[in-house]
């Protein structure tokens, strides 16, 4: 099996008031996240902080990128927890990412057709108001 190499390395670390101001996401969603099992574990400092690596930021946002393309919390985990071992099979997560590519471009062409009527209805609607002010 072909592995993936890890992305994620742990270095620095930061209390949950500043990962919120790097990432724009709030305590609740990010201690979501983290009972969900998405952040991995949270070491905690001497005052029984939680302190939070700072590779956390680069995980939040692919995480957030992610769920807004339509992965499920349970995909995302998956990936995150492939990268952060290495142990992600590339051709899995290559099918993975095809699929959700494939829902993507569909929603896109759903997309496409709505604006297309949107602007028929705008073009109509803009028509029959240039009639209604010359009168």
């Amino acid at each position: 099996m072909l592995k993936c190499e890890p992305q994620f390395t742990v270095k620095n670390f930061m209390e949950i008031a500043e990962l919120e101001a790097q990432t724009g996401l709030g305590r609740d969603a990010i201690r979501y996240y983290e009972r969900r099992g998405l952040l991995g574990k949270i070491p905690r400092s001497a005052n029984n902080y939680r302190d939070y690596p700072s590779s956390l930021i680069k995980e939040i946002k692919l995480l957030r990128s992610m769920q807004a393309l339509g992965f499920s919390l349970d995909e995302i985990h998956e990936v995150l927890k492939g990268l952060r071992s290495g142990g992600i099979h590339c051709m899995a997560g290559a099918r993975l990412l095809a699929e959700k590519r494939q829902c993507v471009e569909q929603q896109i062409h759903r997309l496409r057709e709505v604006s297309r009527l949107l602007a028929h209805e705008q073009s109509r609607l803009e028509e029959r108001a240039r009639r209604h002010a010359r009168r």
